[in-house]
């Protein structure tokens, strides 16, 4: 026994279930005495799980990617362990902004949500309470007293040149 009133033998099963936590959520590797098959199996079904929940707060991030969504998500969130559904469709599309990836609607999306709530890619986002702009991908939106506008749309593929 332990001081605590646990076992050794606990210390060694909870460092275990941590392994193959961070082997299935977290992209850690693939803990001794497990086969990788089913391992892999277990991941795909949970990043697959985590994309549903992630399209159901994003739906127009999902709906742009149409049926690049679960591949798109899958290869970003491997290695990553979920901040929570909203926290990781925002670091998505943050993350699509940066590399030029993300689609018209998705910005718009993203717009929105930047001028609704305050997210540092850290904490939960917080809403907020002064006026704010959001911009992403050309989309622009505006929140005021707690209404969000969007007051320009995203540049779309074949929008005339030139408009402002």
């Amino acid at each position: 026994m332990t001081q605590d009133g646990g076992s050794a033998r606990d210390g060694g099963l909870a460092a275990r279930q941590a392994e193959l936590v961070a082997a299935l959520v977290a992209g850690g590797p693939d803990p001794a005495g497990f086969a990788p098959a089913p391992l892999a199996a277990a991941r795909a079904a949970l990043l697959r799980k985590r994309a549903g929940d992630v399209a159901r707060h994003w739906p127009l991030l999902a709906a742009a990617l149409g049926a690049d969504w679960p591949a798109t998500f899958a290869t970003w969130a491997a290695a990553r362990p979920t901040g929570g559904s909203l926290r990781d469709g925002w670091d998505l599309a943050r993350a699509l902004r940066e590399r030029g990836g993300l689609p018209p609607l998705a910005s718009e999306e993203l717009a929105t949500r930047e001028a609704s709530a305050r997210y540092d890619g850290r904490r939960s986002p917080r809403p907020r309470r002064l006026p704010a702009l959001g911009r992403a991908g050309g989309a622009v939106a505006v929140q005021v007293a707690g209404r969000v506008l969007l007051v320009r749309p995203a540049d779309r593929p074949g929008d005339i040149a030139g408009r402002a």
